[in-house]
């Protein structure tokens, strides 16, 4: 049996040849467009049980708000740009960890990425272009007078990375902090000849590299301090391995620049055929999912990724609220992960006198 004409210029279904509108949820709920505006907008005006049936009937006919729309309407966009590195696994968790403190505090995200064939500027530009409120800058590799003229435009937190004197916010780990407590574990160990891996001018690089030779030097163990050229990739670990290969004799230790380059020094080490941790110890920073599983176990520096992601967050959109406030530093403390990549030394291993 043939369906009910539903008469000119109605159909039956919204969902049937186009996109559902506002009208549509209007009429399904019988109210009026301005009614459900106000919902969708969460603006004060509908009860709770109009709220529940709009929400309900959006849902029925498949309706979802114009984004586009609402921030041409608004003066605001609600909208908070993330500035990110391509490549970098660390960068992918927090990214993940800041959408849902952005939509729980009613705000949206925008991604832009830096990447050796995009400065950071450009990524910065983008963003700015479509409205964003405040900028979260992941690690950003730049220098405080960019991140001066960027903050005189709209609010900047640094993630990751210190710019003193560059007037923005930052979020950033205790990262002397982490090292010492890497060092002190493999000094517990009966580790003295540690050697670092530097992490170049990535973010967090230098306090961890003075973290470093100020925990040998604290330990009585300076006269090991050995720091050797490398950055946050899998390409300086391995170029390391390479080099203390072809020594006369491996460090008992490494502690790298971060997990990445851990990972690169465990690749050419064991194909080399040295067992770590039986004839080297290894300790990364960071703690990317890789580094947890059973075939990696890495010994590790965890960073608060949760923790960094709500601090960052929340600081641009108290900055959005009160511009006259005074700038914030967060530090988050670090944790030690003790798993499978470090051990005490082997016994013809250890110095004289140890």
């Amino acid at each position: 049996m043939p369906s009910p004409d539903p008469g000119p210029g109605r159909d039956a279904d919204p969902r049937r040849g186009r996109r559902p509108t506002m009208e549509d949820v209007a009429a399904r709920v019988g109210v009026s467009r301005a009614l459900v505006s106000l919902v969708f907008r969460d603006a004060p005006g509908a009860s709770p049980r109009t709220r529940e049936r709009v929400l309900r009937a959006a849902e029925e006919l498949g309706y979802r708000p114009d984004s586009a729309a609402r921030v041409l309407a608004s003066s605001r966009s609600r909208v908070l740009g993330v500035v990110l590195t391509v490549h970098n696994p660390f960068h992918a968790d927090l990214v993940e960890a800041v959408y849902p403190e952005a939509e729980r505090l009613g705000y949206d995200i925008l991604l832009s990425a830096q990447a050796p064939t995009r400065h950071v500027r450009a990524a910065v530009e983008a963003l700015l272009g479509h409205r964003c409120e405040a900028l979260l800058l992941l690690g950003p590799d730049t220098d405080p007078a960019f991140l001066r003229e960027t903050a005189r435009r709209a609010p900047v937190v640094s993630v990751g990375r210190r710019f003193p004197g560059a007037d923005v916010e930052t979020v950033h780990t205790a990262e002397a902090k982490g090292v010492r407590l890497a060092v002190r574990h493999l000094a517990g160990l009966g580790h003295r000849r540690i050697t670092h891996i530097d992490g170049g001018t990535g973010a967090g690089s230098a306090e961890r590299r003075r973290g470093y030779r100020d925990a040998m030097r604290g330990l009585g163990l300076g006269d090991f301090v050995r720091v050797l050229r490398g950055d946050h990739t899998e390409e300086s670990g391995a170029a390391a391995a390479r080099l203390l290969l072809a020594e006369e004799r491996l460090p008992t230790a490494v502690l790298a620049g971060n997990d990445r380059c851990a990972l690169g020094l465990l690749d050419v080490l064991s194909r080399a055929g040295v067992r770590v941790p039986e004839d080297v110890s290894v300790v990364g920073f960071d703690d990317i999912p890789v580094a947890r599983l059973s075939h990696v176990d890495l010994t590790t520096v965890r960073q608060d990724v949760p923790g960094m992601a709500a601090a960052a967050v929340a600081t641009a959109v108290n900055r959005l609220e009160d511009r006259s406030s005074a700038l914030r530093e967060t530090v988050l403390a670090p944790e030690l992960v003790v798993r499978g990549t470090t051990a005490a030394p082997r016994e013809g291993a250890r110095e004289p006198g140890r």
